[in-house]
């Protein structure tokens, strides 16, 4: 009887269990630093394309990998980049604010060497508007928890606010297509006359992209400066960190303690969205003059 009690008392090998711990801690932070890691979009910045309350895979290799592609960015910035490749026009990646180490969520619109600026709204490249067009108008949810959280916030669309015949509310808001010079193409949103609506014409650096919002009215993008929560012009490769590939699910702003909301806030439409931009049967045509507003 002692015997079996001996065997039943035996101490737990605590160094054990801790590496096994730690080890397992390293996996998972090595997956995030060089294959994926999940991500949450907390602002309108990206609407449509993007709402808020999404989760979503970010890839860390498709540019190669740099100090903003380790997680929770531990490493000083730096400029190294192992097997470096440049972002395509049309990508959404996740630049790194160029002070804290805070990740955004953007578009690449323009690449090293490209001529840029924004006149009444409008992207130029290399002299010649980028095509957009017209679309009708896109119905986003209106979720009233959502109407002003971290930032940019829905309440900026009040007066887009409608009612359908099934008592159901929404906004209403303009939208358009614009498609860059390799065919890529996606929507915007762009309601307003605003101070980034124009922006000087420059040359992009090389080893640096030029992104924005496809929120146009409300992003704080490369085309703001640093003391306007920008990120204060193109945006060096070494500070993305990744890029946006697919939204695994989405929460709306009724979820709360409340197990049932965790069912009940569920946008079970957006799971499983590609964000890769899709690409114009004629990617010859998109560089032509913006259709009429």
């Amino acid at each position: 009887m002692a015997k079996d009690k001996d065997t039943s008392d035996e101490k737990v090998n605590w160094l054990a269990e801790l590496r096994g711990l730690a080890l397992m801690l390293l996996a998972v932070f090595a997956f995030h630093s060089l294959v994926a890691k999940p991500f949450y979009i907390p602002s309108t910045s990206m609407m449509p394309s993007l709402l808020v309350g999404d989760r979503l895979v970010v890839s860390k290799y498709p540019y190669g990998w740099n100090w903003a592609s380790v997680s929770f960015h531990l490493w000083p910035r730096g400029e190294w980049r192992i097997n470096p490749s440049s972002p395509e026009y049309g990508d959404i990646v996740i630049p790194v604010h160029p002070e804290r180490n805070e990740d955004y969520i953007k578009r690449v619109v323009g690449l090293p060497g490209d001529r840029l600026a924004v006149e009444n709204g409008f992207l130029i490249l290399n002299g010649i508007p980028v095509k957009r067009e017209i679309v009708p108008p896109i119905q986003i949810p209106f979720e009233p928890e959502l109407l002003c959280q971290n930032g940019p916030c829905l309440s900026g669309f009040r007066e887009f606010r409608q009612t359908g015949e099934d008592g159901s509310e929404f906004f209403e808001l303009p939208a358009y297509r614009e498609t860059l010079p390799n065919g890529a193409t996606y929507l915007i949103i762009d309601h307003q006359t605003q101070p980034l609506d124009d922006y000087a014409e420059i040359v992009i650096p090389e080893g640096h992209a030029f992104v924005m919002g496809d929120n146009r009215d409300h992003s704080a993008d490369s085309r703001a400066t640093i003391a306007g929560s920008g990120l204060g012009g193109p945006v060096p490769f070494e500070n993305i960190g990744g890029r946006a590939e697919f939204i695994t699910f989405s929460l709306d702003g009724s979820i709360s303690l409340n197990p049932v909301t965790w069912f009940t806030s569920l946008r079970p439409e957006r799971a499983w969205t590609t964000l890769r931009p899709a690409l114009a049967e004629t990617p010859q045509d998109a560089s032509t003059t913006p259709s009429a507003e």
